[in-house]
């Protein structure tokens, strides 16, 4: 099959992948995921959940390209573009990953500042005097 492409994303971040039959090469901005992500093992975790969950480690080659918010949010958005990649390869992976939430978009996001407030919702302290 040719490649697929599709998109995740998670706060600010996104990530656009790429995914296509190989040998089980992940490349995310140029880099292998131990070089990108370091020593954050339960991060690298969360980047190949959906491929584990499917058995899908040596089976396919994988690019990703992340843009915005830090590398937490953008291994999220990694992880929910390979979800959606996996699918569109294959529609019966869909069933294998949906009961581990993999296909949901995180919609959490960062609350914005009001004005008088030190921040979303902390305000300076109260002094009667």
């Amino acid at each position: 099959m040719a490649k697929v492409y599709a998109t995740g994303r998670r706060k600010t971040a996104v990530a656009k992948v790429w995914l296509e039959n190989g040998n089980g090469q992940l490349t995310i901005n140029g880099q292998s995921l131990d070089a990108w992500l370091g020593g954050h093992e339960s991060i690298k975790k969360r980047v190949m959940q959906p491929l584990n969950v499917a058995k899908q480690e040596t089976s396919v080659n994988i690019v990703v390209k992340t843009l915005g918010g830090g590398y937490s949010a953008q291994a999220d958005a990694a992880r929910h573009g390979i979800s959606r990649a996996l699918v569109a390869f294959d529609e019966q992976f869909r069933a294998i990953l949906k009961p581990f939430g993999l296909l949901t978009r995180d919609s959490r996001s960062v609350e914005r500042k009001k004005f008088g407030k030190k921040k979303a919702r902390k305000s300076s302290q109260f002094s009667k005097r």
